[in-house]
């Protein structure tokens, strides 16, 4: 890994449907040094990858997962809407930042940090979303990494840090500049970025000083990391 952490948004979305295991592995294949997936429980409670609070964008069901077994949600798909401990499996060896769109309270991130410590992943996952659900990780499990997600340049409330304890700060990508990143960074903290796509957002980062950048083509971002120096 060189510079810039590069983080593979969804998998490689744009050759491979987002949040699949053949996006995931078409993703490391292509460069990426940890993969971004989305996470979601079933009615049963099974963490899934899955964005959306549906089926209907990705699989062209109506059907809200959160109504639907793991079961029924493999006989709909073929399978197709991979597990958590599927998606683990898989990238072996890389790792996993793990989205909680649908995550606002204990209850909902504890099977989450139970898949991961079933799988022995704990040292190759990081978790990111908002303050609320990061707040549920941290007391579900009070060695997560954490990176939590902000949207507005006005930084992160001291006590929230404090509560939080997050290793990184996750902004999207239009409000990075040099000044933010140097503050970011004076704080002891990491940065990372979402979503750009083209070059020349991508290089701008680059040259603000981010520490991580999640994107939807991983593979232009690793070809614009800098060469090792010898």
């Amino acid at each position: 890994m060189t510079g810039v952490t590069a983080v593979a948004h969804r998998g490689d979305p744009y050759r491979v449907r987002e949040n699949t295991l053949g996006s995931l592995r078409s993703a490391v294949a292509r460069g990426a040094d940890a993969v971004e997936v989305d996470v979601r429980l079933t009615a049963d409670g099974v963490p899934v990858l899955l964005h959306d609070a549906t089926l209907k964008r990705l699989w062209g069901l109506d059907r809200p997962l959160g109504s639907l077994t793991a079961a029924r949600l493999a006989e709909l798909t073929a399978g197709r809407v991979p597990t958590l401990a599927e998606a683990l499996a898989a990238t072996e060896g890389t790792r996993l930042m793990l989205d909680l769109p649908g995550a606002s309270e204990v209850a909902a991130v504890r099977p989450v940090v139970d898949a991961v410590r079933t799988c022995g992943a704990a040292d190759r996952v990081y978790y990111c979303a908002g303050a609320t659900a990061m707040l549920a990780v941290r007391a579900a499990d009070p060695s997560a990494e954490i990176a939590l997600t902000w949207t507005t340049t006005a930084p992160p409330r001291p006590a929230l840090l404090a509560a939080v304890g997050p290793r990184w700060l996750n902004y999207r990508f239009g409000l990075v500049d040099r000044a933010l990143a140097d503050r970011v960074h004076a704080d002891g903290l990491l940065l990372s970025a979402w979503t750009p796509d083209t070059r020349r957002s991508m290089r701008r980062l680059i040259a603000d000083g981010v520490d991580s950048i999640t994107t939807n083509r991983v593979d232009v971002l690793h070809a614009l990391r800098p060469a090792p120096s010898p």
